[in-house]
Parts: structure tokens; sequence; C-alpha cells
């Protein structure tokens, strides 16, 4: 079992930054995809950025070149560091990682994008 906790969501001007982080604890072995999805008012929950295998990265085209997303195995924890931010990026956003087959996810932490 996994558990994840995010932080670092909050409320920024556009053209700013932020940084998210989703701390795992329980059983770590095993994870080999890492990834943050956000979900928008009325929207679907979409795919932001995924880490397969601690090496391969791929992003959402609307965040490429922007968002930039990473881990630290010795802490557990992955990161979405997040430049230029759009309104339009506004959402809340989800840590997801993949163990063995399970999906699991964090409780989620929004980010607000003021113009």
């Amino acid at each position: 079992q996994v558990h994840l906790v995010e932080s670092g969501g909050g409320l920024v001007q556009a053209g700013g930054s932020l940084r998210l982080s989703c701390a795992a604890s329980g059983v770590i072995a095993g994870i080999n995809v890492k990834a943050w999805y956000r979900q928008a008012p009325g929207k679907e929950r979409e795919l932001v950025a995924r880490l397969t295998g601690g090496i391969n990265t791929n992003y959402a085209d609307s965040v490429k070149g922007r968002f930039t997303i990473s881990g630290d195995n010795a802490k557990n924890t992955v990161y979405l560091q997040m430049s230029s931010l759009k309104p339009e990026d506004t959402a809340v956003y989800y840590c997801y990682l993949r163990q063995f087959g399970n999906d699991y996810w964090g409780q989620g932490t929004q980010v607000t994008v003021s113009s």
C-alpha cells in the first residue's frame, strides 16, 4: 500500500512559478510510473506529465517547455516544477503512482493562476 501526500499548490499570478511535491510512504518498491494529472472545473482529468522508469518523460502539449517532472528516490518524492503559468493552468493537480499494476492517487492540490 502506498500513501501519497501532495503540497505546493496555491495562488499565483500569470507568468509565475510553483513547485508541487508528492511524498510517498508505505511500500515504495516497484513503483514504475509517476505522474501528475489535473482537473479543471467542468472538465475531465487529464495527464500533465509522466515519468516512467525514472528516466523517460512525456508531457501534455499544453505544458511542454513550461513544466518539468522529476523524482527524488532518496526522498520518495516526485515533483512538478511549473513555470510561465497561465490562467488556463488553474486546476486541482493530482499525483499518481503505479506499483505492481495498482494505481495510487493523491488527494489533490489546488493551483489557481490569476490573470
